[in-house]
């Protein structure tokens, strides 16, 4: 029988006026215990998660957790720090990069140090000001910035001059400039502004304009760091590589989970919620962001994955805000660390929450149309919130045995001390309630504290939940078998409860536990002195 823990958590959801995660009031009293709270009766699989601190090469850096923007976002004067709470919830992701891109940047956005008007039709005027206003924002959250430079007027001595500006006021928050956004589309005309190349645009004529800027910028910068080309076309990214611009710093690429928007198939990569935590899903992953490493690899370049999301597709609000997308990204901002990416960005506007685009991390609850300073955030930026811990440490090899939809990485800090475990558990709780896992820790760790984020089922919409992070209480729920996941009973001592710590004095490094479905749940472990 599972043990029912009252609901402990804050809710988050979007502007039908309920509250955000980081608005609502504290629970009374404030929880000082681990509590969950389960959907229904405990019926799926047992699982063994087992940790080690055995490194498998990559770490997981502050700029594996980031944001992307459109580059019309830096005239927001909100990302004064003065004038809204912008840095206040980027905060919450440690220092994440940032990079402002998108398809604005080519489109909508003009450049001028000199108080002109844009010269062809560009709808949105970018100035020193407003590079000084991102500076006062990065200064705070100790954020790097990757800044792309308008390519699709071709103007050269423009764009030697935005890059100039920024390398001046950023300094060394500054890490990379991208010439253009996505050169490769171009040509394409289903996207607001439409083409602005013709149809002999290709990728010499691409690399002759990219070399033109790159010298006009390093002419007046000698060392401004260069990114490229900033596609998910793996010829591009060789045109980008072999081109003879100078301090090339990364091969940035762009990729969407789901991209096919006419697909209903699951599993597959058409926009339903399902498809975002399929196993599919990382084989996908793996698949495509292979392509970039291997380009990056050859070239002795990092991968910067500067521009992804859960969907590519217009009009996916239900995909984007289920619970689902929290546990998403999670997963895929650690798997995308394990396969070598350095730096990531999950891309976000600051529009409104009704009616602005739904894959953005954070919005605005105000009327469409209208401005507030307080943003709120989306179910993924929960499930992002959650991977800070880990941010600093070296995967370490993990393994998961059983659990049906389950999925865990570990990664090893502080000389080996701390370990920190996350624990995605895609099974839906709708359907299964949670799971039972044994949790197998390295001789001398035990748990000293853990954090969630859940939902009733995957599908649920605008209404994750957080569990902040507090010690474990002294006996835990469990519902499993005795010999779940290992061939002898000692894998899970087939008690209804559980210590968080060795329960003998040999050190019997297991943690029995039911694990909610639909839920991201980090444990910290601590090495005892």
């Amino acid at each position: 029988m599972a043990l029912a823990l009252v609901l402990s958590g804050c809710s988050w959801s979007d502007s039908d006026g309920s509250s955000s995660a980081d608005q609502s009031p504290e629970p009374s009293p404030t929880p000082t215990e681990f509590e969950q709270s389960f959907s229904g009766d405990i019926s799926g699989d047992d699982a063994v998660v087992t940790a080690t601190t055995d490194r498998m090469g990559p770490s997981l850096a502050a700029d594996n957790v980031g944001v992307s923007f459109e580059a019309t976002d830096l005239a927001d004067p909100r990302l004064d720090p003065a004038k809204s709470n912008l840095d206040e919830q980027l905060k919450t992701l440690g220092s994440p990069a940032l990079r402002f891109g998108g398809n604005a940047l080519d489109r909508r956005t003009f450049w001028t140090s000199k108080g002109e008007k844009p010269k062809h039709g560009e709808k949105v005027t970018i100035t020193p000001d407003d590079l000084g206003r991102l500076k006062k924002l990065v200064d705070v959250t100790g954020s790097s910035v990757t800044i792309g430079i308008p390519l699709g007027t071709y103007d050269p001595a423009r764009g030697a001059d935005m890059a100039a500006h920024a390398v001046d006021i950023l300094g060394d928050s500054l890490v990379g400039l991208a010439i253009g956004n996505e050169p490769n589309g171009y040509t394409v005309t289903d996207v607001p502004s439409g083409a602005v190349r013709g149809k002999g645009w290709n990728k010499d004529k691409y690399v002759k304009q990219l070399e033109a800027y790159a010298k006009a910028i390093h002419a007046k910068r000698p060392k401004a760091p260069i990114i490229g080309p900033d596609v998910y076309d793996g010829a591009w990214m060789d045109a980008f590589a072999r081109s003879g611009v100078k301090h090339k710093t990364a091969i940035s690429q762009h990729w969407y989970q789901l991209y096919e928007c006419d697909s209903t198939q699951i599993p597959g990569r058409g926009p339903q919620a399902a498809n975002l935590i399929d196993p599919l899903a990382n084989k996908a992953a793996k698949k495509n962001l292979g392509i970039g490493k291997s380009k990056a690899d050859a070239a002795g370049l990092p991968l910067w994955l500067e521009e992804t999301g859960p969907t590519s597709c217009p009009g996916t609000n239900d995909t984007s805000l289920t619970n689902a997308s929290a546990l998403w990204a999670a997963d895929y901002t650690m798997y995308a660390a394990t396969l070598g990416v350095e730096r990531m960005a999950m891309h976000s506007m600051l529009g409104a929450c009704n009616g602005g685009a739904p894959m953005s991390l954070i919005c605005d609850p105000a009327d469409h149309g209208d401005r507030s300073n307080k943003f709120q955030v989306r179910p993924n930026m929960l499930g992002l919130r959650l991977l800070v811990p880990s941010v600093g440490g070296h995967f370490t090899k993990t393994s998961v045995s059983g659990g049906g939809n389950m999925s865990a990485y570990t990664v090893v800090k502080n000389d080996g001390r701390t370990l920190v475990m996350t624990v995605i558990n895609a099974n839906d709780a709708a359907s299964v309630g949670g799971n039972p896992v044994t949790v197998t820790m390295p001789t001398g760790f035990s748990v000293s504290s853990a954090s969630q984020v859940y939902g009733e089922s995957n599908d649920v919409k605008s209404a994750t939940q957080v569990v902040p992070a507090n010690p474990l209480p002294a006996e835990v729920p469990f519902s499993g078998d005795e010999a779940a996941g290992s061939a002898s009973a000692s894998a899970a001592l087939g008690a209804a409860n559980s210590s968080p710590a060795p329960s003998d004095g040999a050190g019997d490094r297991k943690l029995r536990i039911d694990l909610a479905g639909s839920s991201v749940t980090v444990f910290v472990m601590k090495k005892a002195d």
